[in-house]
């Protein structure tokens, strides 16, 4: 099963909800062979997107699709998993790769070269998102495998020095990423175990909830301000959505079973994945 983890608000929102929108294209993706795909982000100005899939035998590997379709799969050297989570316009992909021993351990790959970053004393580490300064975003685990157990947001600044952190009243958090204005946005769960989106701009926190949700999901922003995520109501479903100028739209996939929007880029072209009637997962594209 792929261990997928992973986005800007400055204020607090009352925010409207509205209907899909109809002007906008979605685009299946699905890597050449695999059981499930799913995209976690991009796509960078030169058109590519990253993401992670899952072979015959089992195995999660991260891969590149471009502009013209083509893949590319990768891991870490050592990995037995890898999770891609955000690809920068610069070309650089920061994420996730579990160790033979199942320890995960958040990695940098920029032009070819892997690095290996782990929050100071953490059981696991997942990177998810990084700034054209270099500023990096992530969450630390008490978890060696970062099974979604107790986890704590942070940034490292491109000199190295981390900073952890909660929102206040979170039991725990994931920090989803960071954008070019420094703001981080994620999710935490609070100590009812409902969780909600949150964002972090100059020192201030704002909690980000879907209209009438019992479950919001920051999962990726711009630096224009939009976020993308999922939510869950009382039907238990999870949709896709979209917050921009302070209104949410559902974002779902024609004939998706659930959805769950993972990035957004500058141009508000969004990724993610979806759950076919069939019970495949698949990831996606909407271009508005």
């Amino acid at each position: 099963m792929i261990k997928v983890v992973r986005y800007l608000a400055v204020c607090t929102f009352f925010a409207a909800s509205s209907l899909i929108a109809s002007a906008q294209t979605f685009t299946t993706i699905d890597f050449p062979g695999a059981a499930v795909t799913v995209l976690l982000g991009g796509p960078d100005p030169q058109g590519t997107s990253v993401g992670a899939y899952v072979d015959s035998s089992g195995t999660t590997h991260g891969f590149t699709v471009d502009s013209h379709g083509a893949f590319t799969s990768f891991d870490p050297p050592g990995s037995a998993l890898t999770t891609p989570n955000f690809i920068s316009p610069e070309g650089v992909i920061v994420g996730a790769y579990n160790d033979a021993t199942g320890v995960s351990h958040g990695f940098v790959l920029s032009n070819g070269q892997y690095r290996t970053l782990d929050f100071p004393g953490a059981a696991g580490t997942t990177l998810t998102g990084i700034s054209p300064s270099g500023e990096i975003s992530g969450f630390s685990c008490s978890d060696p495998g970062c099974n979604n157990t107790t986890n704590h947001s942070f940034v490292v600044s491109a000199s190295g020095t981390f900073t952890g952190f909660n929102p206040p009243g979170a039991v725990y958090s994931q920090a989803s990423t960071v954008t070019p204005l420094g703001a981080v946005v994620g999710a935490y769960f609070d100590s009812r175990g409902i969780r909600h989106g949150y964002s972090l701009y100059q020192g201030k926190f704002s909690t980000t909830d879907f209209p009438d949700a019992t479950f919001t999901f920051n999962g990726g922003a711009n630096p224009e301000g939009q976020i993308v995520g999922a939510y869950r109501k009382a039907d238990n479903v999870l949709h896709s959505f979209l917050l921009s100028g302070g209104v949410f739209t559902t974002v779902d996939p024609p004939g998706s079973t659930l959805s769950d929007a993972t990035g957004i880029n500058p141009g508000g072209i969004i990724v993610g994945l979806y759950r076919d009637s069939a019970g495949v997962t698949h990831g996606f594209i909407r271009t508005p």
